[in-house]
């Protein structure tokens, strides 16, 4: 897990420490007793953190020093801080398989289920992922359980779907519940409404879901335009006044949260490896990576590979010939350090991109735990305030963005940060 192991005595001197790089890192103090708990962390300064648990103490000083009990040093330096947290949880988990989560403090996302397993499904927001391969779906994941419950809540006032919590024994002397009386309820517990129409009912309300909320504003607007066509303009102006609702409804919905078992997403971020950035993908259930993607080629002599404009719109796919090119007289035998490695052209950039991507396949069969658990890890790098790194996610082909991937890369690479996107014409426009 850990890639670099160094032994460790109490009479090593002040020098010893600096064969540490002064970078983020993930590491494990370990006793010469095999059987006693190492002491693992992550830090943003490995060299620095070593020499504060490992230095000869002060006097009388109460600071953690873990000298005298440090027989060997592991490590794995780290890019980022989300690698940081990833390798660290892969790290505890070894380590500690029965605390680990404490130690961690993980928290699981708040997620949305539809219950398809009972009779008369139903939706209900919880922290608590099933089997992704059963009948039940999930979605998410919200930056809050609140978040969540209000979503789900204003979601469900367009439909007429249950939202009571016992299971139904349809009997029609049952009086009903409020949503009953309110007409915001087909009522299958008093049969105020044929299995088929409940059923009917559950499959808008999955495609609502599926779609992120699309099926149901293509429905609204298409009975919007047949009224306006009709000229019957007050029901129009109804429909027009729920499109907007919906709408307003779908703001709270953010990128990342859609069915999780077709979440597929690129997570890109910086290296501890020069020349490259470190491609995550979160797919199949799993958080996989690092894998390493080159940002730059060493030129020879007889190559002409110069830097191309990733950031553009449109990116093209060739190169154009240092000799057609007005450059300084230089001498080519002894051509500047700086001029030795150059970006590489973006269609090589694209490809380095999909040969990392298909390295990273999912082992198949993972567990719910560790599903919920790698979740909560991308949850709470996803709505940090300030994070590094992009996050880009496949369409409803399965086909992940490489062009806009590759850009991001070069951002990640550069130290950008990624642009606003500014709504498009037909955005500005009012509905």
């Amino acid at each position: 897990m850990l890639t670099h192991s160094i032994p460790f005595s109490p009479g090593h001197s002040a020098d010893f420490f600096g064969q540490f790089a002064a970078a983020p890192a993930v590491f494990a103090l370990r006793n010469a007793d095999e059987s006693a708990e190492p002491y693992v962390s992550k830090t943003a300064n490995l060299r620095k953190r070593l020499q504060r648990l490992l230095a000869p103490p002060e006097s009388q000083s109460k600071r953690l020093n873990l000298r005298e009990r440090t027989a060997k040093i592991d490590y794995s330096l780290t890019g980022s801080d989300f690698e940081s947290v990833l390798l660290l949880y892969r790290t505890s988990r070894q380590e500690f398989p029965d605390t680990y989560q404490k130690r961690l403090r993980l928290r699981p996302a708040p997620v949305i289920r539809l219950n398809l397993e009972n009779e008369y499904p139903r939706a209900y927001a919880t922290t608590r992922i099933g089997k992704l391969g059963g009948r039940s779906l999930f979605y998410g994941p919200f930056r809050s359980r609140a978040v969540a419950d209000k979503f789900l809540n204003d979601s469900l006032d367009l439909f007429k779907m249950r939202r009571c919590t016992f299971d139904l024994n349809p009997d029609p002397s049952f009086p009903g519940c409020v949503y009953s009386e309110m007409k915001m309820c087909l009522a299958p517990c008093f049969k105020g409404c044929t299995d088929e129409a409940y059923a009917a009912e559950v499959a808008r309300v999955q495609e609502y879901f599926d779609s992120g909320g699309q099926s149901l504003l293509r429905e609204l607007e298409a009975d919007r335009e047949r009224l306006s066509a009709e000229l019957d303009f007050e029901a129009a102006a109804a429909q027009h006044a729920k499109v907007a609702k919906s709408k307003g409804i779908l703001s709270a919905c953010d990128e990342i949260c859609g069915r999780l078992d077709r979440l597929d997403a690129a997570i890109i971020q910086p290296s501890s490896e020069t020349k490259t950035v470190a491609l995550f993908r979160f797919h199949g259930g799993e958080l996989l990576g690092p894998a390493p993607v080159m940002m730059e080629s060493e030129r020879g002599v007889s190559e002409n590979i110069v830097s191309e404009n990733i950031g553009s719109e449109t990116v093209g796919s060739e190169t154009m010939p240092l000799e057609d090119q007005a450059q300084p007289a230089q001498d080519p035998a002894n051509p500047p350090p700086e001029k030795q490695a150059d970006t590489i052209s973006a269609k090589n950039l694209e490809s380095n991109i999909r040969v990392a991507l298909q390295s990273l396949v999912p082992s198949g069969g993972q567990r719910a735990q560790r599903f919920s658990e790698e979740l909560a890890i991308l949850k709470r790098w996803y709505y940090r305030t300030h994070k590094v790194g992009e996050i880009f996610f496949a369409n409803d082909r399965g086909e992940l963005p490489l062009r806009r991937m590759a850009r991001g890369a070069t951002r990640v690479y550069r130290g950008e940060k990624e642009a606003p996107v500014l709504p498009t014409v037909e955005e500005q426009q009012p509905s």
